[in-house]
């Protein structure tokens, strides 16, 4: 199993998944266009795609998902809630689930596990195949005990550390928003981040993903400080940008 990105940030979000036999997008927040080329330049196109798992209706997470899902017959795959909101109408064919039922998608194991986060029915996912488990774990606000048991199996993990608190709290950002995205349904800082890498042993980790960092609210270096508290060092980290996201890495 191999996992990339297209791009990870408040300005879009998309990550692949292949096997031998299948090829998935979770989220698309890029326009068809851009989105066609940042999957040129990691070596696949849209038409191999089969199927866009959609996390929750926010624009950086779904905008592109219906017009790529129509333009190339890309089956969607998202949550009863998220289905309702009207966010990701006009694709070619849903499929609606509830959070933390399991499916498959050709040789992909996939959970669809409930986050805590300020969208209509959000879930995050854990995909598997062979006895291997990806998790990508981003948007939720708050470390539930539900997310560490899903979690605690992985092999791989793309984490939010989206937010240095002290730096949220100084920042720019009016008030309303200081607390949406700090609060318990916002996203994740980088301590809670770093402390659920301590609650499921993340020494055991093939690889970290560090994803969905502020560009107004976080640096690299407060992340890195953070995983270095819990790690030790970084040697298994990988940053996903969000102009590039990230190459493809493989378990």
């Amino acid at each position: 199993m191999q996992f990339a990105s297209l791009g990870s940030g408040s300005k879009g979000n998309a990550t692949l998944v292949r096997t031998g036999n299948s090829l998935v997008m979770v989220d698309c927040g890029f326009s068809l266009r851009e989105t066609t080329r940042r999957m040129q330049q990691l070596g696949v196109t849209a038409a191999q795609l089969d199927a866009i798992l959609v996390t929750h209706e926010h624009s950086d997470h779904a905008s592109g998902v219906a017009a790529l899902s129509r333009k190339f017959d890309i089956p969607i795959y998202l949550t009863h809630g998220t289905r309702a909101t009207g966010r990701v109408d006009g694709g070619f064919a849903y499929h609606s689930f509830n959070c933390d039922d399991e499916f498959t998608i050709g040789d992909l194991q996939v959970t669809a596990v409930a986050v805590p986060h300020d969208a209509a029915e959000p879930c995050q996912y854990r995909l598997g195949c062979n006895g291997l488990i990806l998790g990508i774990l981003t948007d939720l606000g708050s470390i539930t005990p539900h997310v560490v048991q899903h979690y605690a199996a992985c092999q791989a993990l793309l984490l939010e550390f989206n937010h240095d608190l002290p730096m949220l709290l100084e920042g720019p950002y009016p008030h309303h928003l200081k607390q949406r995205v700090g609060g318990d349904w916002g996203h994740l800082n980088n301590r809670q981040a770093a402390q659920l890498l301590q609650m499921i042993d993340g020494h055991n980790l093939q690889h970290i993903v560090i994803a969905h960092i502020s560009e107004k609210n976080n640096t690299r270096e407060y992340a890195e400080q953070a995983l270095l508290e819990v790690l030790g060092c970084l040697d298994r980290v990988v940053f996903a940008e969000q102009a590039a996201g990230f190459d493809w890495l493989e378990l």
